[in-house]
């Protein structure tokens, strides 16, 4: 695989803010081997520690918020940051916290994973949790990447079931005030899976089949981490989402490789490599 060489000077810097994962495919852990096979150096803030394998998670110990604002400050002061994605935040505090540090440090793009909706349709966060995460970060990211379920928890509106639902949802979530959605058809049914990215100046589909494989863990936090490596390495918006949804249909189909745990496996993060 040959990364192409948008920024020839160095290697972005990416900074992922999230939980932390024991199994490996989801949250940090993933986020942090995306960053490294798309070509940007990761670095982290732990927002939580989980006890989770493959199967489920069987308990959530979040980070005190005071010392989320110390990790983020410390690297902040030190460390260039290209891009960073922002993954599941459960609390008003830890949202306001992550606000103020990236306005007074802000780099180039800000991706925001709202994850609230778990596989099994459990909603992950309070009413508190949600209001957070839409009245606070969503703001604040040039892109929001909610699969079909989080994004009816964001409007508190039926989930679409088909295209032309993706489509009419589109304008609520732009008035939620990101820069830019990219809305996750894999709820929908079907052979495809089409996602719909909606910015200032137009909508449009990124296609994508649908691959046969249960190893779906960290799908959604692989996703939206291989686009922020892919902004950080000087890529358009627009093809960002393109390149990082092809690499993860491929992280995908090679997921079979790997033998990780009993229930839903992860995808193959260097599946380019071995």
């Amino acid at each position: 695989m040959t990364l192409p060489d948008t920024i020839s000077h160095t290697i972005p810097n990416a900074l992922t803010i999230a939980g932390s994962d024991p199994s490996g495919g989801a949250g940090i852990q993933a986020d942090l081997k995306a960053f490294s096979a798309l070509g940007a150096y990761g670095t982290s803030v732990i927002t939580a520690l989980t006890a989770q394998n493959t199967r489920g998670v069987a308990g959530v110990h979040p980070v005190p918020a005071d010392f989320i604002a110390a990790q983020l400050e410390t690297l902040l002061a030190d460390v260039r940051l290209d891009a960073v994605k922002i993954g599941m935040v459960a609390s008003r505090e830890v949202a306001e916290v992550i606000r103020d540090a990236l306005t007074r440090r802000r780099p180039r793009w800000v991706v925001l994973d709202p994850v609230m909706v778990a596989k099994s349709g459990d909603v992950l966060v309070d009413d508190a949790g949600i209001r957070a995460v839409r009245e606070v970060l969503v703001p604040l990211a040039d892109l929001v990447t909610p699969n079909l379920p989080e994004a009816a928890v964001l409007l508190d509106a039926p989930a679409p079931v088909d295209r032309a639902g993706m489509l009419a949802m589109a304008p609520a979530l732009r008035e939620l005030g990101a820069g830019a959605t990219l809305l996750k058809g894999g709820h929908l049914r079907g052979e495809a899976c089409p996602d719909l990215l909606v910015t200032a100046e137009a909508a449009s589909w990124v296609e994508g089949a649908r691959v046969d494989t249960s190893n779906l863990h960290g799908t959604g936090c692989t996703l939206s981490s291989a686009i922020t490596a892919r902004l950080a390495r000087g890529d358009s918006l627009t093809a960002a989402v393109a390149s990082a949804k092809a690499w993860l249909g491929t992280a995908l189909a090679e997921s079979r490789r790997l033998d990780v745990g009993q229930g839903h496996g992860p995808v193959h993060h260097f599946h380019a490599w071995w």
